[in-house]
């Protein structure tokens, strides 16, 4: 991936972010802090005009989320001075568990629908657009929850590659240990993304990069990324398997 201009990147997303606030008639924006890098970029970049229309949720579930993840998202309310709201789900999401059969995976996805549905409750009391935080790596594979976070009115970091944003962070200045720290989306206690998907994101971009913008085949990307096989393979067959996240509710026809 070549180097480009970041100033112009974020300068485009503040006025794709103004321009939708505008166009729906809406108050401002809301989005989900939890104190990683996606979310950090979308709060830095909100702060520069739009500080005041600006609220941000940070959920995190203290039985399984790391108190130093809290810590990074307030450090981040301190820096960027926008209004926040903080919410434990922890007895939300144990309320749900009452009434359902224990599945951990499951479950770990329903923390995030709790989280969606705590944003979307205060973008519908406030008349706010929700900001979905996913970044083009995340979404190509289908690393999100469907109807968790993956929900949102408008995507503006969608078309950046996770090492993408990671020089966007360094750009708008963000904290080194919130842009260097491993990537999680605390579904259940250590989590981590690389973990789980048994591959690093520069990894992942590359391939991403090789197989969809460049359109080379896997015996062409292996040559080009000197990337095991396997792992262009997986990646392959995690975009493959999870398109089904990236569309609308499928419809048979009528005639």
């Amino acid at each position: 991936m070549q180097n480009q201009d970041y100033s112009k990147i974020t300068e485009n997303i503040e006025k794709f972010l103004t321009e939708n606030i505008e166009k729906t008639n809406s108050k401002g924006i809301i989005l989900g802090l939890s104190g990683g890098i996606d979310s950090a970029v979308l709060a830095y970049i909100c702060k520069k005009s739009l500080k005041e229309k600006t609220l941000a949720i940070i959920m995190p579930d203290t039985e399984i989320t790391p108190k130093s993840e809290t810590e990074d998202a307030m450090k981040i309310i301190s820096l960027t001075g926008i209004e926040y709201k903080l919410i434990d789900i922890q007895s939300i999401v144990k309320e749900y568990s009452m009434y359902l059969e224990p599945n951990s995976k499951s479950k770990g996805n329903l923390r995030a629908r709790v989280r969606t549905n705590i944003l979307y409750y205060y973008a519908n009391a406030k008349n706010l657009l929700v900001l979905g935080s996913s970044d083009k790596s995340e979404y190509m594979i289908g690393y999100f929850t469907k109807y968790g976070d993956g929900a949102s009115d408008i995507t503006p970091i969608i078309s950046l590659y996770k090492l993408q944003v990671r020089k966007i962070a360094k750009y708008l200045g963000i904290p080194e240990n919130i842009i260097s720290k491993k990537s999680s989306p605390h579904l259940w206690k250590d989590h981590e993304a690389e973990n789980e998907l048994g591959i690093s994101y520069e990894e992942i971009d590359s391939i991403l990069y090789c197989l969809f913008e460049k359109k080379l085949s896997i015996d062409e990307t292996e040559k080009v990324t000197l990337i095991e096989r396997s792992k262009i393979q997986k990646i392959q067959e995690l975009n493959s398997r999870s398109e089904h996240k990236r569309l609308l509710a499928q419809k048979p026809g009528i005639n």
